[in-house]
């Protein structure tokens, strides 16, 4: 670890003011809509006082009005801002960025002065909004290169986190809890340390970045009154100073602050002694750990202890020798967060720029993992900068200078696109669109003139990317070196290779070993050619280690077995295992721990088929790719039952193939429900069609008879899951002067619909030969359990507009037409809307809402924390939450309306109706949620016991949660339900005890 030395400045830019070097972005804003962005910050500057200002400004210089409307119509955050702060704007276009970044560090630094708590975090935001402007604009504008944009927002952050420990330690100096060293600096002295972790700890900030801290009190040196409650006094500290910086006021935040990268963050205080954190990292301590303090810096209170401390640190973070089985741990930490995926095209849409293939993720780890091998001879490649330490590495000789070239300038690339997702709309993320309009904002402020160069751009640099991390492993010493010789020749069971097999983790070796001899017997067709049997050879030392790193490597083999049993054919496949170690791992993490999708494998050994497609880890096929496939499918039967059973392996194969993008970690959370939905709305279609030409066959048709099938529930909100049931409802409507319908055995219109309502039932849910497609519910429809299946439109509509309870009109804003007729689809959509477009009584809302979610508090309680629909500060609180503003602000807000969840929030906060901290918290824990239920959903049947969960699934959920081991993520899980409730709290109301009677 570097010495912590004076940050360096801004990179100097002449006296030049902001407005004069400012670069146009590429594309045509419309004139129109050019002309009202405009006219609205004029507006605002005339009433702040500085409009002739402005004129001057757009009068000297010509791009700039154009260069201020790109930025406002693809940045909804910066036009906000600018709004908001119009003098303010105007004021830091007429000055140089440099000049304008070194006075507001100081004077941000200098905040904590002659004040009180109140005025100091409104000075702090209002000093983050002035910097996130200033640095936006420059940024987009090129008037600040990358590396200077970086430096400047961990600059800003440095100064915020400072002005708050020291007006925090002087207020306990004030009142006597603590004996000041140094009245013009409380912090000096004081024992007090705040470690900048991560990026912050690295000069490398991104725009919306939270602020990763760790905080340590030196009990030696702190000179707090009373010993005895140093601990408390130090937690209280703390705990103020997150506050501080993250809680949502009128003027904004100044940061989101975690504190969970401190030692054992599950059990642990938010503040710990350097005793226990240094006995914790010397005895506990994980590489992984190792990787991130090479980044630590301290930052505010007591920088001499911060100093001391990481100084003790550096025989643990550094060995004295070549660290390669450091380097294997590393690598299996990139696992956990991204799965390796050798073999598959990168796809731009919906990509991780951090976590995924070829990302900002890969170089960091890149050049740490070296750092960890050369840094204990080594010192100066200890620094925590990832550009300046790519060049130490190339100035030693442990990388190619291309390669360090190549690297920075991919890394580089990756940060600008990175800032410019999170310029849109201040958000935390790293994730690009799924829709070409959101990449196409993404693409423009990126500076690229299309949506494709930007694409052909970024795809060319984390393919580069890709090739010098996985070269980088691939010259690395192996991580599965056997522990003991591997034979399977002969009859007679080798005793060296049962005992290599128990240790390795396989409770019955024998069995094992002899089950392999039978392998290479050709005892199975995929092993009747001498090319596949020597194949397999080669990949059995490899396949067995990877079936050994599950809990329970002998059902995982067992179950690899029976897979092997059904294959054709294995010389392709097993050639691909030899070639893609990240396949094995994948086969592996399937069967180990996936019972669904093991159980689809061994029944359908060439599902696997499609994982060999090197284009199979690209886009998810569209809804009408997949419709043409089923169509094609169905078309091959020659009766319905046959068709029944088509649909259904079809839909398990398909169903396999998202599951296993979803286990691999190559498609989100929020894209594998649209996958699931999208299925589900083919099937359904599909036999919706079969099941009324069954019916109309025996029975006739009815006269004008139109039917129109509402997806409810998860599937109408495409928030699927592979466990999720279909909530559906069939509304009907035919010519009431022909009651009945026209075949050989006519029914009454009640009763048709009612039998076509069940055929679709049977047809979807009946077990065949094949299994059954979905579990089927009805409950949803006006009648309950009560009435007919089937629901005339005239019915639904009376009802929906008169007589339903708010939480029908919940559900109802999930409701989506998946089938029928295209004009009683449009009645249902227009009387959808007119329902929703209803004003209602706020107060009445909130009670039917907070009676309900008692009611299910009371009936159906959380199964512990890890129950993340019905917990408090779950999904349904997130679901209500998101139902309660449509159904209170939609009449007036139209534009909120939509079925999806996510959708709603984002369009709610856009629309101000969700306040900004809100949002700040309900759309990352959703987007957590949905990540961690797609895993669960595929890996475990019942209720989640973590304690009784396989490591290989711990594994899984921690990757998920993009946290690096499942202790940080069930402590961050608990965080943020806490944190979830306290918005429900905020926005809808506090739950009852018990729902009214």
């Amino acid at each position: 670890m570097a010495k912590t030395t004076k940050p360096a400045a801004v990179t100097p830019g002449g006296d030049a003011p902001l407005a004069a070097r400012l670069v146009p972005l590429p594309g045509k804003t419309p004139a129109a809509r050019v002309k009202v962005l405009i006219a609205d910050f004029v507006a605002a500057a005339k009433e702040a006082g500085v409009g002739e200002r402005l004129a001057a400004l757009f009068a000297a210089h010509s791009g700039l009005s154009s260069f201020l409307a790109a930025v406002f119509d693809l940045s909804p955050f910066l036009r906000r801002t600018a709004l908001r702060h119009a003098a303010r704007l105007v004021g830091l276009l007429e000055a140089p960025p440099e000049a304008r970044l070194e006075a507001l560090f100081a004077e941000t630094a200098g905040a904590w002065r002659d004040t009180n708590e109140a005025a100091l975090g409104a000075a702090l935001r209002d000093a983050r909004a002035e910097a996130a402007l200033l640095i936006g604009l420059a940024d987009l504008g090129g008037a600040l290169d990358i590396d200077a944009v970086t430096r400047a927002l961990t600059r800003f952050a440095d100064a915020a986190v400072g002005a708050a420990v020291r007006f925090l330690l002087a207020e306990a100096a004030a009142s006597g809890r603590m004996i000041e060293a140094d009245p013009g600096d409380p912090a000096r002295g004081s024992g007090y340390i705040v470690l900048a972790m991560g990026k912050h700890g690295a000069f490398e900030l991104n725009y919306s970045s939270d602020i990763d801290l760790i905080v340590l009190y030196d009990p030696a040196v702190a000179p707090v009154a009373d010993r005895d409650e140093i601990g408390a006094f130090f937690v209280k500290i703390t705990q103020r100073l997150v506050k501080l910086m993250q809680e949502r006021t009128g003027e904004g935040y100044v940061f989101r602050t975690d504190l969970r990268l401190r030692p054992d963050p599950g059990s642990t205080a938010v503040a710990i002694s350097t005793e226990a954190a240094l006995l914790y990292y010397e005895s506990s301590g994980q590489n992984w750990e190792r990787a991130a303090l090479i980044k630590a810096r301290p930052i505010a209170g007591d920088i001499a202890a911060g100093e001391a401390f990481l100084a003790e640190l550096v025989p643990f973070v550094f060995r004295k020798y070549l660290d390669y089985a450091a380097i294997a741990d590393i690598h299996s930490i990139k696992r956990q967060i991204h799965e390796h995926r050798g073999h598959e095209a990168v796809a731009v849409a919906g990509h991780n720029i951090k976590l995924g293939r070829g990302g900002i993720r890969e170089i960091e780890f890149f050049v740490q993992t070296q750092q960890l091998i050369a840094g204990g001879r080594d010192p100066a490649l200890r620094g925590r900068e990832t550009l300046a330490m790519l060049a130490a590495l190339a100035e030693r000789g442990w990388i190619e200078p291309a390669a360090e070239a190549e690297l920075a300038a991919c890394y580089r690339h990756l940060r600008k696109v990175e800032h410019r997702l999170q310029m849109i709309a201040d958000e935390q993320t790293h994730t690009l669109p799924e829709d070409e309009a959101a990449l196409a904002v993404v693409a423009r402020l990126s500076g690229e003139v299309s949506f494709a160069a930007f694409a052909a751009r970024l795809t060319a640099t984390l393919e580069t990317v890709r090739g010098h991390y996985m070269k980088l492993f691939e010259s690395a010493p192996t991580l599965s070196t056997m522990r003991g010789s591997l034979v399977f020749t002969g009859d007679d069971e080798d005793p060296e290779t049962v005992a290599t097999l128990g240790a390795m983790g396989y409770h019955n070796p024998t069995e094992v070993s002899k089950t392999v001899r039978g392998w290479h017997f050709g005892r199975y067709p995929a092993m009747r050619s001498a090319t596949a049997r020597e194949r397999l050879t080669e990949i059995t030392p490899a396949l067995l280690e990877a079936l050994a790193t599950t809990d329970n490597a002998d059902a995982a083999f067992n179950a690899f077995d029976r897979f092997l049993a059904r294959l054709p054919a294995g010389v392709q496949l097993f050639s691909l295992l030899a070639s893609n170690p990240s396949l094995l791992r994948l086969l592996a993490t399937v069967l180990g721990t996936a019972p669904r999708l093991a159980e689809t494998m061994m029944r359908r050994p060439h599902v696997v088929d499609a994982v060999l497609d090197p284009a199979f880890f690209g886009r998810l096929p569209d809804k009408a790719t997949l419709a043409a496939r089923l169509a094609t499918t169905l078309g091959e039967a020659a009766a319905l039952e046959e068709a029944l059973d088509r649909a259904r392996i079809f839909g398990s194969e398909q169903a396999f193939l998202i599951g296993v993008r979803v286990i691999s970690g190559t498609v989100g959370a929020r894209a594998a429900g649209f996958a699931y939905a999208d299925l589900a709305d083919v099937l359904v279609a599909a036999l919706l069609d079969a099941a009324r030409r069954e019916l109309e066959r025996v029975h006739g048709r009815m006269k004008d008879g139109r039917i129109a099938l509402l997806a409810m529930g998860k599937l109408g909100g495409r928030e699927m899951t592979a466990a999720s049931d279909l909530d559906l409802i069939l509304l009907y409507d035919f010519d009431a002067d022909a009651p009945a319908s026209d075949g050989d055995r006519p029914l009454m219109g009640s009763q048709y619909y009612t039998r076509l309502t069940q055929r679709l039932i049977a047809a979807l849910s009946a077990p065949t030969a094949e299994g059954k497609l979905y579990e089927v519910d009805f409950r949803l429809r006006p009648s309950g359990n009560a009435g007919p299946l089937a629901t005339h439109i005239d019915a639904f509509s009376g009802y929906q507009r008169k007589d339903a309870w708010t939480w029908e009109h919940m559900a109802l804003t999930r409701a989506r037409p998946i089938a029928g007729d295209a004009d009683l689809v449009e009645r249902v959509e227009r009387e959808k809307a007119a329902v929703l477009a209803t004003p209602r009584d706020r107060a009445k809302v909130k009670a039917d809402i907070l009676e309900m979610r008692a009611l299910l508090e009371q009936e159906k309680p959380a199964e512990g924390h890890w129950d993340l629909k019905q917990s408090k500060g779950g999904l349904v609180d997130i679901e209500f939450i998101a139902q309660f503003l449509q159904l209170t602000d939609g009449a007036a807000r139209p534009e909120i309306l939509d079925v999806e969840t996510e959708a709603v929030l984002v369009k709610a906060a856009f629309a101000e109706i969700l306040p900004a901290g809100d949002a700040e918290v309900l759309l990352p824990a959703l987007r957590l949620y949905q990540r961690l239920v797609q895993i669960l959903r595929l890996c475990v049947g019942g209720p989640f016991r973590p304690e009784e969960a396989p490591r290989g699934l711990l594994e899984l959920l921690a990757r998920a949660g993009e946290l690096p081991d499942f202790a940080a993520l069930d402590a961050a899980l608990k965080e943020t339900e806490a944190a979830v409730r306290a918005s429900f709290e905020r926005i809808i109301g506090k739950v009852p005890r018990k729902p009214r009677s």
